[in-house]
Parts: structure tokens; C-alpha cells; sequence
């Protein structure tokens, strides 16, 4: 049996039935695993799938545009590593002109199913739903500045994604570190410039997350059991933290706090803001930076 026939039963056997299951709770969940295995294993080969992490996101060269990715994706999920081994390698940014700013985000509609994701949310779920609409839920899905939605296997999808993402009008998106309290919280003020690409009277919501790099997992259970699994920039928090009206100058100005949880480590968080129309979800701009430690 050739590796397409294998994945052919997979999705018309047993996994159907999950597919089945999950359907009653987030509206008909699809698994799109030959297209993930044939373009995603291609290109990395089943050792880079479970390697040791990569590096820190690479430095990002001046002139460089900000790019969200966001991946949607599962512990529970076997067709998720790979998807995850190219976001690692986006993070080293291999297209010019984007800096890609990865999301990784663990949906928990996979977590009746023997692994219980410990990174899963189901504000991701929520997320994801909002993205696909009446559509399908599905992992790995992969988001590019909140427009392209596609597996998160199809990588030439993805390059020429992010590559024309990169080429589009850029709102001006700053974020810095204000003030750090004994409490473990810290606060940030984020800026946004005149919305590019929109029109008078457009809406979009200003959000600030954080991401943990080197996070990694011993899975003994589930479809990637005796695996361990490693990540690409995990979403640990996200928040919306005012709006931005088109029309005029600067969009916005603000601050937000956030607390930080003794489970992350601060060597390794970063902090993220964007600005996302609410009404196409396209993200405007966006801006990263590394927690001081």
C-alpha cells in the first residue's frame, strides 16, 4: 500500500468517525492530511517533522514588512508536526521582504481524542471558527495577515502568500515596553498610524498578544504518541485593547497590561501587536518585540 491508499483509508476509516464526532461540537471538522503529508513531508523528510527546535526568530532586516501567520493546529493532530517544522522555518525569515511573525495556536476540539493538548484553548477554537465562517474547521490550517486561509502543508501556497502580503499597503504599527511591576505584570504602548488600505469610516480592533518560543511536549497518547512534538511561537495570550477608526492621521494610542504567568518563560516570550479590519479581517499591521528579561 503506496502512502496516498494509506492516508485515503485514514480519512475514510477511523478518522472519519472523529471527524464525525467533532462535527456536533465545531460544525463539520475536516482533516486535509494528503494534501499535508505529500507537500509538507516533501519538503522536510521525516526526521526534520520531530527535530530538535530551531533557533530564536532570526533577526529581521530593516526595510522588511510584518507578516502574520497564523497556524491552527493540535497535539492530537498527526498531520500537525510537519505544518509546525515549516513554521519553525519561517521563523528563521527565508522570504524577502516579510518578517513573518508566527501565531501558533492549539485548537481543543482534538482533545476528546486521547491527547489533551496542554497549550489548547478554546479561544483559539473561537478564533478559528470566526475565520472560517460557515466553513470548516479544520488542522493544520495556516492564516496569512488574516486573509489566505489554506492546510497547513501547502507550502508554496504559503510562500507566495506571504510574498504578496509583504508587497501590500502597511500600517505604521509600534509597540514598546512602558512599565514592569513587582507583581509580574508589565505594560506596553502600542501606537497605530493612518490605516493604509482602508476606507473613511472602516473599523478594526487593535489586539496585543504574547508567543513563547521553545515550547515542546512528550505526547504518550493519541495519533502522535511516543513523539515529542516541538513549536513554533505559541499563542499563550491574546487580548483586544481598544479600535482604530480609518479617516484622518493616527489611528490609535494606547497601553495595555499584561500578567505574566509563571509557567512562561520570559527568555523566550514575545510580545506581538496588530491591527485587523473587523469587518474583512485583514490585518493591517502589526509589530513584535522580545520581552526584556
Amino acid at each position: 500500500m503506496n502512502a496516498g491508499e494509506r492516508v485515503n483509508l485514514r480519512c475514510e476509516g477511523g478518522i472519519a468517525i472523529k471527524c464525525k464526532e467533532a462535527a456536533e461540537e465545531v460544525s463539520e471538522m475536516k482533516n486535509f492530511r494528503g494534501t499535508l503529508v505529500k507537500a509538507s513531508l516533501t519538503l522536510f523528510g521525516l526526521c526534520a517533522v520531530f527535530a530538535a527546535p530551531l533557533p530564536a526568530q532570526a533577526p529581521v532586516d530593516a526595510g522588511r514588512k510584518p507578516v502574520i501567520v497564523e497556524l491552527f493546529t493540535s497535539e492530537g493532530c498527526s498531520d500537525c508536526p510537519p505544518a509546525e517544522a515549516f513554521a519553525r522555518k519561517l521563523e528563521e525569515q527565508p522570504i524577502a521582504g516579510a518578517d513573518v511573525i508566527v501565531l501558533e495556536e492549539h485548537v481543543d476540539y482534538w482533545n476528546k481524542y486521547g491527547w489533551f493538548d496542554p497549550f489548547s484553548s478554546p479561544d483559539w477554537t473561537t478564533r478559528q471558527l470566526d475565520y472560517v465562517g460557515r466553513g470548516n474547521p479544520y488542522t493544520p490550517e495556516m492564516v496569512v495577515d488574516g486573509q489566505s486561509q489554506f492546510p497547513g502543508g501547502e507550502v508554496q501556497r504559503a510562500e507566495q502568500d506571504i510574498e504578496s502580503a509583504a508587497g501590500s499597503p502597511d500600517t505604521d504599527v509600534t509597540i514598546a515596553d512602558a512599565t514592569r511591576d513587582p507583581k509580574e505584570s508589565e505594560d506596553f504602548k502600542v501606537s497605530a498610524g493612518k490605516l493604509e488600505g482602508s476606507a473613511a469610516g472602516d473599523i478594526a480592533d487593535v489586539w496585543i498578544a504574547v508567543t513563547e518560543d521553545g515550547l515542546h511536549s512528550s505526547v504518550n497518547a493519541g495519533e502522535n504518541a511516543g513523539h515529542v512534538l516541538y513549536h513554533a511561537a505559541v499563542l499563550r495570550y491574546l487580548h483586544k485593547i481598544g479600535v482604530a477608526q480609518a479617516g484622518g492621521g493616527a489611528a490609535f494610542a494606547g497601553s495595555a497590561r499584561i500578567k505574566f504567568k509563571s509557567n512562561w518563560n520570559r527568555k523566550d516570550v514575545n510580545i506581538v501587536a496588530f491591527v485587523q479590519d473587523r469587518k474583512s479581517h485583514r490585518i493591517l499591521g502589526a509589530a513584535s518585540m522580545r520581552l526584556a528579561s
